[in-house]
């Protein structure tokens, strides 16, 4: 699929806000939700640093998504996030029928990086949303983003490139 000028859009939100992330102590990850009529409904950005490692944003939208839109409304809405779903959310996203995700760094970019800096490895497996949820429809990931993806990332996690 070809990305829009508001689909890229979109995901430099996400990286803006996976970077107030990793400025307040975070994850590098930021996710939006956008409506059927094109419209920014939710953002939100990781909040794992608390000490609840299930603090993604990709689940807060589920959540917020399941207490103030229709089902029919859940399904036309498109989620854009800096880095694609793990497990536990690409599972919440289907299970409460949200619609297409669009993501600018992959779970293999991620678990790449992750090795090449001799850090440990996920406590949850590295599946790609469409391993979880296959009936969703993805697009991602988007190589304009992987160099700016890769910096936060590695920032958050006290290596220097």
């Amino acid at each position: 699929m070809t990305l829009t000028p508001t689909d890229v859009a979109h995901l430099r939100r996400c990286v803006e806000l996976a970077r107030e992330a990793v400025d307040a102590g975070d994850e590098a990850f930021g996710s939006l939700l956008v409506n059927a009529d094109g419209d920014i409904v939710f953002e939100d950005r990781n909040r794992v640093s608390g000490g609840d490692s299930t603090r993604h944003p990709e689940l807060t939208l589920v959540e917020w998504a399941v207490a103030n839109m229709t089902p029919e409304q859940r399904v036309a809405s498109v989620t854009y996030t800096s880095g694609e779903h793990c497990a536990m959310c690409a599972a919440a996203h289907a299970w409460v029928g949200l619609g297409r995700i669009v993501y600018a760094g992959s779970t293999a970019q991620l678990t790449g990086w992750r090795a090449e800096w001799n850090l440990p490895a996920s406590p949850v497996a590295p599946l790609s949303i469409r391993e979880v949820a296959p009936g969703v429809a993805v697009t991602g990931p988007i190589s304009e983003f992987a160099a700016d993806l890769r910096a936060l990332h590695a920032r958050a996690a006290g290596v220097t490139l």
